[in-house]
């Protein structure tokens, strides 16, 4: 196992009714910017719960916050943040709110340096930033219980992201019956981007870290297991339960730690979004499955781990194995709803190409765990999803 530095002091408030107990966890006499995306929890109660919560506070709100969140969306918060006098931040939404809202938290104590600098240096310039809550809405990034964000700047269609350990949310509530509302299409998202979350932390070489391989197969397992019931029995609390559950443990940085990560396919996964506005867990969907089978002999180890303990593949030679574990991985995540071949969102080969070019330029060409996940092999995988 690799040596490991682990850091995660988020509070979790999981379950119904959680929303209340917020109200001790915002500090006395703040004032708080409340940001959300695009009006959902005003349908689902969510918005007059949080209000509830708050109302001891001075609370300003932020609406519009867009899937895959807008750098030049943000920056307007951040000029509400300083004009305003903010002293704490409320994301209430999905992960692409939480992210933003973390970038906002950092931009808002930049200094007079362009706050772009923050994604360009994946955050390791940030010395400050706001305390910030959260509410989540749609299990997927798992970004209610981590240092990460990443944020798309439309202008120049560029998709990067950042990690620091100033923008750890202090709270978030997680309650699952607020995701019953959710469009199955987001739900079934959700589930692949977790599930995707999981194998770039253990689908890489083994590492003689057996607890946090077994981590790992358990949230695989359980995903297999209850993701399709989300879709089958929509209003089955335990089981958005238990989805909810997977996917903040799938990336608060517990399987990840004393592993390698490989982490090539969000990053190619990023430049679909960037360029052609595929949701994220499309992209990962996409992506992965033709990685997995382009670097089988530096995976060869794990992938006959993975098709054993989460497939039950046992039988036939290792290729066969493989071949077909892989094959399992595709089927579920068509099973979630997510196409993953480009074709199924109207693409073709001039998309590879236009993928390619944009890891070139953005000088992401030395991927993956080995860091050998270069250009050709960037579109050995997409060719293997046309």
């Amino acid at each position: 196992m690799l040596n490991f530095d682990f850091y995660n002091p988020t509070q979790i408030l999981f379950g119904q009714g959680q929303i209340a107990a917020i109200t001790p966890l915002v500090p006395a006499g703040a004032r708080v910017l409340m940001l959300y995306g695009g009006g959902s929890i005003k349908r689902n109660g969510v918005y007059e719960e949080v209000k509830a919560a708050l109302s001891g506070h001075t609370v300003i709100e932020f609406a519009g916050i867009e899937p895959n969140p807008h750098y030049e969306t943000l920056m307007k918060a951040v000029e509400i943040v300083k004009a305003e006098k903010i002293d704490f931040l409320l994301a209430v939404g999905g992960g692409s709110v939480i992210d933003g809202t973390k970038f906002v938290a950092a931009a808002a104590l930049f200094g007079d340096e362009d706050p772009w600098l923050i994604l360009k240096k994946g955050g390791a310039n940030i010395t400050a930033a706001l305390p910030l809550g959260a509410v989540l809405t749609l299990p997927a990034t798992g970004s209610e219980m981590n240092p990460a964000s990443v944020v798309t700047r439309a202008a120049t269609q560029e998709k990067r992201a950042f990690h620091s350990r100033h923008v750890f949310p202090k709270f978030s509530v997680l309650d699952p019956s607020k995701t019953f509302t959710l469009p199955l299409r987001q739900v079934g998202n959700g589930v692949v981007d977790a599930y995707v979350h999981v194998m770039e932390q253990y689908l890489t070489y083994p590492a003689n870290a057996p607890v946090q391989d077994r981590w790992a197969e358990g949230l695989l397992l359980t995903l297999v297991e209850e993701g399709p019931k989300t879709l089958s029995e929509p209003e089955n609390l335990d089981v958005r339960a238990n989805v909810m559950w997977s996917a903040t443990l799938a990336l608060n940085g517990v399987i990840g730690v004393g592993v390698p990560q490989d982490w090539a396919t969000h990053l190619i996964g990023h430049e679909l979004t960037a360029l052609y506005q595929l949701d994220h867990a499309q992209t990962l969907a996409i992506v992965l499955p033709g990685i997995l089978t382009v670097r089988k002999e530096a995976k060869r180890a794990k992938l006959l781990q993975y098709a054993a303990r989460v497939w039950g593949i046992t039988e036939g030679d290792d290729d066969s194995r493989i071949a077909a574990a892989i094959e399992r991985t595709r089927g579920f995540f068509e099973q979630m709803g997510v196409q993953t071949r480009l074709s199924g969102y109207g693409l073709d080969a001039s998309a590879i190409e236009a993928v390619v070019a944009a890891l070139e330029a953005h000088k992401m060409v030395k991927l993956g765990e080995h860091r050998d996940v270069d250009a050709a092999a960037a579109r050995a995988a997409l060719e293997l999803s046309l």
